[in-house]
């Protein structure tokens, strides 16, 4: 899932241990809200597919039925404090990545398989890393840069099995990995001000401006946005309530009640949940290619998210979540 909101990088906010130490603490409730979370994001791809529309015309239905769902809480949030024209500009500039994220992710599951586009889409913490390192100077450490070696190694068994059979499938994984290149800036662009701004008012203006950038993507780019008799309707029900807003919402609590790294962890299980959906319902092959390139991607991704310490494993969590 991709939500606005999800935290990835190093926060200026302080976490005392008291905090960390605090989580884990709650019982039942949190797991059964992880478990939750990583169903309804694992079940992304399968409700892109359903919906039998062009990926940045589900992309924008995807943020627009949030959006309605969201907008009367501008009601109860009216005594918050007034959002600087600095900050709508930076979350609008997020907004912007946003949508390219998403409109690129839903594009890629149509000219890949569901699976692939799921493993190599969420590798934001790869480009994060890196990106960081570049822009900031936050030198990784060795085990991101063994992680992006796997992670690397991973994504090219996949393409290169994909291109092996057919030279779109090849386009659609690489639209996978721009889609969190994408993301991954929509993170770095918006982290100083999720720390200043409520989590309910961030994630309003960010969908609200993501959802007028892809409608701007989709008319600039001629897609008809045109829901078709049958299942697409319910598909993009599915897509906007069910992986965006309840997925990112039982995440958001699993992650305020759970170690960051027990929830970073349970997250990975998304990729292969998603591609066992897909064979079930898409009859999606399990192939050797995919299991191999997938194993190594999320190999890559769990050692990229170690040795971070609590406030970076608190950012980091969600930014796997599809």
């Amino acid at each position: 899932m991709r939500a606005p909101g999800d935290p990835v990088i190093a926060s200026t906010t302080e976490v005392r241990p008291s905090q960390v130490q605090a989580r884990g603490s709650h019982g039942f409730w949190p797991y059964l809200a992880l478990a939750a979370g990583v169903v309804c994001i694992g079940w992304s791809a399968i409700f892109v597919r359903w919906t039998d529309i062009p990926g940045p015309a589900s992309a924008f239905y995807r943020m627009l039925i949030p959006a309605v769902v969201l907008l009367p809480t501008w009601l109860w949030d009216r005594r918050a404090p007034a959002v600087s024209l600095r900050t709508l500009a930076i979350i609008a500039l997020g907004g912007l990545f946003f949508a390219l994220d998403l409109a690129l992710y839903n594009t890629s599951i149509l000219r890949t398989s569901a699976g692939n586009a799921t493993l190599l889409g969420n590798q934001t913490p790869i480009f994060v890393g890196l990106l960081t390192w570049l822009a900031f100077g936050r030198r990784p450490t060795v085990s991101f840069w063994l992680g992006l070696i796997l992670a690397i190694a991973g994504s090219l068994v996949i393409v290169w099995a994909d291109i092996g059979r057919h030279v779109q499938f090849g386009a659609g994984d690489l639209m996978a990995l721009g889609a969190a290149a994408c993301f991954a800036v929509y993170l770095m662009a918006t982290e100083r001000v999720r720390t200043t701004t409520s989590t309910l008012v961030f994630l309003r203006l960010a969908i609200l401006s993501g959802t007028f950038f892809l409608l701007v993507i989709n008319l600039a780019m001629g897609v008809s946005l045109r829901i078709p008799p049958g299942r697409s309707f319910g598909a993009l029900v599915g897509l906007g309530l069910v992986s965006q807003l309840g997925g990112y919402l039982a995440l958001t609590y699993a992650l305020g009640h759970l170690p960051a790294t027990v929830t970073a962890v349970s997250l990975l299980v998304q990729g292969p949940l998603t591609a066992l959906l897909a064979a079930w319902l898409l009859a999606e092959p399990l192939t050797g290619s995919l299991l191999l390139g997938g194993a190594l991607v999320l190999l890559g991704v769990g050692l990229a998210n170690r040795g971070r310490d609590p406030a970076e494993e608190t950012n980091a969590a969600l930014c796997e979540a599809e």
